[in-house]
This record gives C-alpha cells, sequence and structure tokens, in this order.
C-alpha cells in the first residue's frame, strides 16, 4: 500500500483545472508582484477568520518577525513562549536580537501552560507567542487574562492552526497578531512558501504592510526599517482557489482523526484529545507511546511514513545553549519529546489507509 504522510499530489488531482487556469491567469496578467490576487486573498482570509486586517508576507516565519518588527522588539527583550514547537518560533526572536524565554507545556494538548507564564513575565518581556500546536488551540483565555494583566502584546502562532476553533473565536483573531504559514504540508497550503499576519488593529495592519515591503507605503519612500517579505502573486491565485475547500478539508482531517482514535482505542497508546471548547483541524494526529523509538523502526519496516514532531525541544538545542537551559529545566516538554509519533494525516486519507496504518501499530504492541 502507497502512504503519503500528506497527500499533495492527489489533492492537486482533485482541483488540477481550477488551479492550473489560476496560474495562467496570473502570468498571463504580468503583476507579478502584489497582484490584485493578494489584495483578494488578504481580504477573504479575513473574513474566513473574522478579523478585521490580514497581511500576506513570504512566509509563515516572516510572518512571526514581521508582528515582532511592528510591535519594535528588539535587543535587551524577552519574549515568552514554548520550547515545544519548530525552531522559527524562537529563531525570528533571535534574529531580532531579542531572548525567548521558555515555559513549560501541558500534557493534554501540547500547548504552553498559561499556569506558569505569569513567573517568567519580567520588566524586560515584550510579547508572549502561543504556539496553537498540531491544530489544537492554546488556551487563550489564561493566556489574554495573564497579557492583560501586565499589558503584553500576544503573538499567536497560528502556523499550523487555520481554522480551529477556540469557545468561537478563531485561531489567530484573539491576540494582537496571529501569524499563518502557507507552506505546503499545512492545512491550507501554497505550491512554495507563503505566510500571512493577522490583526484587529489598523495602525498595526498599516505597519505590518510597509514592513512586508521595504518599510514603504509609497515607491522609494521608507518611513519604517523593513523587509522583503511580499507574498508572491501566484501563491495567492491558488491559495485563492484551495480556501474554499479548506473547511471541507479540515472536517474531513476531524474524521481522519475520529477514525484513528476509534482503531487506535483498546492499544496501550494516548490519542490527542481535543478540549472543551476547541475545535481542532488535526494538522498533525501526534499520539503518545511508549517504546516510540522501536514503533518508528516497526512501522519504516512496514513503509508507513510517520514523523516526530519534535525530537529535541528548542530550549535543548545547540543554537541556542547560549540561554542557559539544561535538562530539567522543563520536564513536560521533555517528557513529551520522547514519547510522541505523528501519523499520516490529510483530507484524502482512506479508511483502508488508516486500518492498514492501525493494524501495525496494533501488531507491534501486541508482540
Amino acid at each position: 500500500m502507497k502512504l503519503q504522510m500528506v497527500d499533495l499530489l492527489t489533492q492537486y488531482d482533485s482541483i488540477k483545472d481550477e488551479i492550473d487556469t489560476a496560474v495562467l491567469n496570473v502570468i498571463r496578467s504580468g503583476q507579478y508582484i502584489l497582484g490584485k490576487e493578494v489584495k483578494e486573498l488578504e481580504e477573504k482570509i479575513a473574513h474566513n477568520l473574522g478579523c478585521k486586517y490580514a497581511v500576506g508576507c513570504a512566509s509563515g516565519t516572516d510572518a512571526l518577525q514581521v508582528a515582532m518588527m511592528a510591535l519594535d522588539i528588539g535587543p535587551g527583550d524577552e519574549v515568552i513562549t514554548t520550547s515545544f514547537t519548530f525552531v522559527a518560533t524562537a529563531e525570528t526572536i533571535a534574529l531580532l536580537g531579542a531572548k525567548p524565554v521558555y515555559v513549560d507545556i501541558r500534557e493534554a494538548d501540547f500547548n504552553i501552560d498559561p499556569e506558569k507564564i505569569e513567573a517568567a513575565i519580567t520588566d524586560k518581556t515584550k510579547a508572549i507567542i502561543p504556539v496553537h500546536l498540531y491544530g489544537h488551540p492554546a488556551p487563550m483565555d489564561g493566556i489574554m487574562a495573564i497579557a492583560n494583566k501586565h499589558n503584553i502584546p500576544v503573538i499567536e502562532d497560528t502556523a499550523q492552526a487555520i481554522g480551529a476553533g477556540y469557545n468561537g473565536e478563531k485561531a489567530g483573531t484573539i491576540g494582537t497578531f496571529g501569524c499563518i504559514s502557507f507552506f505546503p504540508s499545512k492545512n491550507l497550503g501554497a505550491y512554495g512558501d507563503g505566510g500571512m499576519i493577522t490583526m484587529n488593529d489598523e495602525s498595526l495592519a498599516t505597519k505590518s504592510r510597509m514592513i512586508v515591503n521595504h518599510g514603504s507605503r509609497e515607491r522609494y519612500k521608507h518611513s519604517e526599517i523593513g523587509v522583503n517579505s511580499r507574498l508572491d502573486t501566484i501563491q495567492a491565485a491558488i491559495l485563492l482557489v484551495k480556501l474554499k475547500y479548506l473547511d471541507m478539508w479540515n472536517d474531513n482531517r476531524r474524521k481522519a482523526a475520529a477514525r484513528y482514535s476509534e482503531l487506535l482505542r483498546d492499544i496501550p497508546v494516548t490519542t490527542p484529545e481535543e478540549l472543551r471548547g476547541n475545535y481542532h483541524i488535526y494538522h498533525q494526529y501526534t499520539i503518545r507511546c511508549k517504546k516510540r523509538d522501536e514503533l518508528s523502526n516497526h512501522l519504516k519496516e512496514k513503509n508507513i511514513p510517520h514523523a516526530i514532531y519534535y525530537p529535541i525541544p528548542l530550549h535543548l538545542q545547540e543554537a541556542y545553549a547560549y540561554l542557559g537551559y539544561s535538562n530539567g529545566d522543563l520536564p513536560v516538554t521533555e517528557k513529551l519529546t520522547d514519547e510522541v509519533l505523528s501519523l499520516p494525516m490529510h483530507p484524502e486519507l482512506t479508511e483502508e489507509q488508516q486500518q492498514y496504518i492501525t493494524d501495525a501499530v496494533k501488531e507491534f504492541y501486541n508482540n
């Protein structure tokens, strides 16, 4: 059986004519930078999520950096975040000369623990970056209560969670900023890099729009220190097509996750939870298991793709050794890095494929 961790080609085949037409229309227009499709996508993403403004940029990583630049975060500042995430979350903090300050996570949803945030706040704290990991929203009520108490902006890392919901609101619209990734494997993925920043503050929207375009609102007049991070028009056109299917694809992921959880019910693994008030969109279907590395080897033998997100937490990465963290500082994070394993997850996943995958997991534990 041929399996894919993410089946991008099958998805493309299902909407091929629409995608091809959209790409050719951009090529024929000659408007390759900041074409009309970029503005249209920004407006439709804002409407879809229920926020006032959206600003396209070149990647989800850039979205995080631009959001912090719009808040004037720089050398000497501190930004509180999680160590259990992709490196971009902390990388952008460090690139601006600020200091990542890591807080431990909750076992139930892999997200930053709001009960541990306040102890990490100092007079240098300039932002909090929760990550909506695997498509499950972080506990935003607790995070926002602390942020509002201390007047600290919140930048939601929504790279894995476009379409996810928290108490009736969409992830990426609750804090000061939301930062979306359109990396090809994401729930709404481009055919290259792309990102978007969401917000409800007009002045921050204006500033962000200038920053992504060399700090310029008017050509050759530069009001801000900026970067070259414009969303490509061809990618915007592709995303406009795919946006129409996002809700359906997320629903398919939720159905696939429910099937996985049922098929794995009598197997000694911990399946992911959807906590009350949340709408999980399962960017990843991540189990917790004992003998994780041995299970991984077994799945490899069966040609079943899988992944470990993430095997080394950021606070123990060599690049961040200068921060002075060591083993034992974030015990929940360190425990889960030894237990997590993500199974294939995409909207095109079939029941037959899921049966084969879970039979292999069952075979490992039965033996």
